[in-house]
């Protein structure tokens, strides 16, 4: 998120936007990264229990994510346009869930969205917070075709660091105790 830890509004909804998924780009995913025949061969996966040619989910997540970059660039320009500054958005420690509900298939309009639903103070991190967010993904018949829960690290503005840990991170670049130091952790 490009906003401070301690801007972020709990429940605050994101629009990341919609993507249509073609059946060439489908098949050109695919071929890339998952070719297995219901995404890649029309014919076979018609002929299949899937009744036609189906994203991966690995397409979906894909194209979700690139909006949510985007987004996140684009919050990012607005609040230096209101002459704010930006927070400072950090990695993903990882992804707690993931399902995908119901297959995309070619023409389908798919709308992804994005929703802060918790936060807290990163344990391990100094001067970082840790944001618990859903990502979902709808269909144009509104059906829910891939629903996420990551996590991401937000820089905390107002964070200052103890006067123990500038010490410790002072000695620690002394050669003879920083090299004890790292040896005995």
């Amino acid at each position: 998120m490009t906003r401070w830890f301690e801007d972020i509004v709990l429940g605050e909804e994101f629009a990341l936007g919609d993507h249509e998924f073609s059946q060439d780009e489908i098949i050109a995913f695919a071929t890339l990264y998952d070719p297995q025949y219901f995404h890649i061969d029309p014919e076979a996966a018609r002929q299949s229990h899937f009744g036609g040619l189906v994203a991966s989910g690995w397409h979906t997540v894909s194209i979700g994510h690139r909006l949510m970059v985007d987004t996140l660039f684009a919050e990012e320009d607005r609040l230096r346009a209101l002459g704010q500054e930006p927070g400072v958005s950090g990695p993903s420690p990882g992804v707690n869930s993931m399902d995908f509900k119901v297959p995309v298939r070619p023409g389908d309009t798919v709308r992804y969205t994005l929703v802060v639903t918790d936060k807290r103070a990163s344990n391990s991190i100094p001067g970082w917070g840790l944001l618990f967010n859903t990502i979902t993904a709808v269909n144009q018949r509104d059906e829910l075709v891939y629903r996420a829960e990551l996590v991401g690290f937000s820089k905390r503005r107002d964070y200052v660091m103890p006067l123990s840990l500038k010490v410790m991170q002072a000695i620690s670049t002394w050669p003879l105790i920083g090299g004890w130091i790292k040896r005995g952790s």
